[in-house]
């Protein structure tokens, strides 16, 4: 059954009147000045939201109480961390629908609301689901193990990101012109009002948005089954990303390592759901239906400590990848040939995109 909070009425009610309310100025912002943030700037915003969750989570233990407050925290952790794996899908997006870049801000502002939206209607149907099937554990772990195991061995291709049936299906049945017009996602060419590709890109965006939270969404539910902490906890870690995106675009490729501490954590917390799941058992052929008492109850802050450790690690590791790179590459002398360039074959080796060319003088691929 979903949590029942000791939190006052007035306080979930305005907070979240207030978070809607700094999303609207956010959003203003963006639409009054659209332009190319700065590194400084990205970095004031991410810290000014980062602190804004810190003192959500003060006012949680003031309000509620320690164990409440961690587990806004921990699933604000989890949901900010697995959130940093869109912004490598938002990336290819921009790419490939050529988002002007002093229009990115705002398309990824309206993308990310899309998404909250479409993650508050997926949370409440989650707290259904807990409250009516308990057994709702079992699929929700083994699904997260599922992709912690994807997440670590497969290849990431997201070629196909930005066209997915949806956006394949309105580009057939409706018209849609070839050029931006600044954020406007309608605009009149030869007297007839047409869309823009700005509206793809938001519908892009936003349902993106939403296969990453089949993943996160029981990931968070897994910490915590309150949907009030679910919901601010999403919508701290998605207020973020925005910044995010200008701060670390070229950074992310870099973080080669990223993905094995997003995998691990997920596959932590899916151990964790199917161990609960054991704890509460009430399925017949499981035990005869009784709980199993043996199986590991993990507390709030043992998950909030993996969850910190998996990304430090993951990060760290990255950082000395990169560094190690950086020094075999400062290392090389000026003018070595890479490994596999053109200095390294045979003198009468032909270059992969070169013809041959026989005595006749016709030419061979």
């Amino acid at each position: 059954m979903p949590e029942a909070l000791n939190l006052p009425i007035w306080f979930e009610v305005s907070s979240l009147v207030i978070l809607t309310l700094i999303l609207v100025v956010d959003l203003l912002l963006v639409l009054k000045r659209p332009h190319i943030p700065s590194a400084k700037e990205s970095t004031l915003w991410v810290v000014f939201y980062i602190g804004l969750a810190l003192v959500f989570a003060l006012l949680m233990l003031i309000f509620a109480d320690g164990e409440h407050a961690g587990q806004f925290l921990a699933g604000w952790l989890t949901e900010y961390s697995l959130s940093i794996d869109n912004l490598f899908v938002f990336i290819i997006i921009m790419a490939r629908f050529k988002v002007p870049k002093q229009l990115q801000q705002e398309a990824l502002m309206v993308g990310i609301l899309i998404a909250l939206v479409l993650r508050g209607i997926f949370i409440l149907l989650g707290a259904q689901l807990i409250e009516n099937f308990s057994w709702i554990f079992y699929i929700f772990g083994a699904f997260l193990l599922y992709t912690a195991w994807q997440q670590a061995f497969s290849k990431h291709d997201d070629a196909d990101a930005g066209e997915s049936r949806l956006i394949r299906y309105l580009r057939r049945h409706i018209s849609i012109s070839n050029d931006f017009d600044g954020a406007k996602v309608r605009t009149r060419i030869d007297g007839k009002k047409i869309f823009t590709p700005m509206l793809i890109v938001f519908i892009a965006l936003g349902s993106t948005d939403l296969l990453f939270a089949l993943d996160s969404i029981p990931a968070i539910f897994g910490i915590t089954t309150s949907p009030f902490i679910v919901f601010t906890a999403n919508v701290f870690a998605l207020m973020g990303l925005r910044q995010l995106f200008f701060l670390l675009g070229g950074l992310l490729e870099k973080l080669v390592y990223l993905h094995y501490g997003i995998a691990f954590i997920l596959a932590f917390i899916g151990f964790k759901l199917v161990s609960h799941a054991l704890h509460e058992n009430e399925l017949p052929f499981i035990n005869g239906g009784k709980h199993i008492e043996w199986a590991p109850d993990i507390s709030t802050w043992t998950s909030l400590a993996v969850i910190v450790g998996s990304m430090a690690v993951a990060t760290i590791a990255s950082l000395i990848a990169m560094r190690r790179e950086s020094g075999r590459q400062d290392a090389a002398p000026t003018g070595a040939p890479l490994a596999g360039s053109a200095v390294d074959r045979p003198a009468d080796a032909p270059l992969a995109d070169e013809e041959t060319v026989d005595e006749s003088g016709e030419s061979r691929g």
